[in-house]
């Protein structure tokens, strides 16, 4: 049998690191796609118009953009230590490596590298991922694992979010995450009633549908943080212990949905104190105009009301006796 490129053709293939998250990068590729066909409208675009249309253009894809990408991330909760630890079940074989757990709305990902990489004539580098959302099965992920036969560590850490652990921490972050994920795609549709209500003459009812998207991903974080009032169960690798605090994904979102409260409360004080200001932002005080003209001008004498009569003013009904 011979080698190609130092591989078995027909044998298990060595691990590869964890690269990318593809369906990352599908969300980042529509978004800036949609960033860039937009771009190309503002050379025609004339004066002030042209930044205020790059600034709503931003802020609103960036909005949704957050919204879409964080359902599908794994650091909402994270959590890393560095230990010696048992590479392989049933070997006394120790390893120096980096432990961490990632939790997203639909699973969690355990990693394992080395330190270094390269250990025990292996590449030490591991990302899996146990998925719990909807129509997925985590003990069969986690029992085809095990058939792998992957490192000890890993399987240690998702054991911890089985159904069968007595750690009874799976329905709690599985039904967290799911009440979190149905949040945030209520707080995308609003987001998209609030853009097409930014288009039309109705700008303070597009402040309130943002204020409503806000409102949506606050909702959001408050059910994700509801898994941390109950006490974690202990992960241990030797004296060392892994703890999880709040991730990049949770900090992003709460961020974004202060700014959705910030947007929204400037359109809804600026229509009531500065109304002509708020359609000038969004370039509406222009198409107003035109309307006006269209219609053109009413000129009315002052003087013909006035001097006019009405001939039936002065009329009398006489009935003379014959």
């Amino acid at each position: 049998m011979t080698l190609f490129d130092g591989v078995y053709p027909f044998y298990p293939q060595p691990r590869k690191g964890y690269a990318f998250d593809v369906s990352s990068i599908i969300l980042i590729a529509v978004f800036l796609s949609l960033g860039l066909s937009f771009l190309l409208i503002l050379p025609g675009i004339r004066g002030r118009a042209r930044l205020y249309w790059l600034l709503r253009v931003i802020l609103s894809l960036f909005i949704g953009a957050v919204i879409v990408a964080v359902q599908f991330t794994g650091d909402w909760e994270t959590g890393q230590v560095t230990a010696n630890t048992s590479y392989k079940s049933f070997s006394r074989t120790m390893v120096n490596a980096d432990v961490g757990l990632h939790i997203g709305l639909g699973g969690v990902n355990v990693t394992l590298v080395g330190n270094p990489v390269n250990q025990i004539n292996e590449t030490i580098n591991y990302n899996e991922h146990f998925a719990w959302h909807f129509g997925v099965n985590y003990d069969q992920i986690y029992n085809e694992g095990l058939a792998k036969g992957l490192p000890s560590p890993i399987l240690y850490v998702a054991e911890k979010f089985s159904q069968q652990s007595p750690c009874g921490v799976y329905s709690q972050y599985r039904i967290s995450g799911h009440y979190a994920s149905a949040t945030l795609w209520v707080a995308f549709c609003a987001w998209l009633i609030s853009n097409v209500l930014f288009s039309m003459p109705v700008l303070v009812y597009g402040g309130y549908m943002i204020l409503v998207t806000g409102a949506f991903m606050i909702f959001s974080l408050l059910s994700f943080s509801t898994v941390r009032n109950s006490p974690m169960c202990a992960i241990q690798f030797g004296p060392a212990s892994l703890q999880t605090v709040y991730g990049a994904s949770f900090w992003l979102t709460l961020a974004t949905s202060l700014l959705c409260f910030l947007i929204g409360v400037v359109v809804v004080v600026l229509h009531y104190l500065r109304p002509k200001a708020l359609k000038a932002f969004f370039d509406l005080s222009e198409d107003e105009e035109e309307g006006d003209a269209m219609l053109g001008e009413v000129y009315g004498n002052p003087h013909f009301r006035a001097n006019k009569k009405n001939p039936y003013d002065n009329f009398a009904l006489t009935i003379e006796a014959v």
